[in-house]
């Protein structure tokens, strides 16, 4: 609770905008250090480089083994890197760590090249909460689409 009897003194202001600043400084700059582990990925998967001669399953479970990700977010994360070959504008914004991991493996549960930009303009504009809402709103109105015809 503030007390406005002793407002807060300029000095603890300034550092905490700077801190504010450092941290959203650092979160872009993770974003694009996912964006390049995803890439990395992608192009791993596609050599099949996790094979082992034939004694690895898959990519995910070389992430899981080598790695240390878990099983599902292994796959999550070989799913995304797949999805990015197909998707300029989200990878795009993705590399210039404008939007989160989060963000993208939601959009690339249904983006296409017909509604990337509308995913992207939601994304860039609402939160990783918004951005799943969204999905899971288009992701019902297609299964109706589908139910009509």
């Amino acid at each position: 609770m503030t007390n406005l009897a002793f407002p807060p003194q300029q000095a603890l202001v300034d550092e905490d905008e700077m801190l504010g600043q450092e941290i959203t400084l650092l979160a872009g700059q993770i974003n694009a250090a996912n964006h390049r582990l995803l890439k990395l990925i992608a192009r791993f998967d596609r050599r099949k480089a996790w094979s082992g001669g034939g004694t690895v399953r898959s990519c995910a479970h070389w992430l899981n083994w080598k790695c240390g990700i878990a099983m599902g977010a292994a796959r999550e994360k070989v799913r995304v890197a797949q999805c990015l070959e197909t998707l300029p504008l989200i990878d795009a914004s993705f590399a210039a760590g404008e939007i989160s991991y989060s963000k993208v493996r939601a959009m690339t549960r249904v983006a296409t090249a017909a509604n990337e930009d509308v995913l992207l303009a939601v994304a860039l504009g609402g939160t990783a909460s918004h951005v799943e809402k969204q999905v899971r709103l288009y992701r019902r109105y297609q299964r109706s689409e589908a139910l009509e015809k």
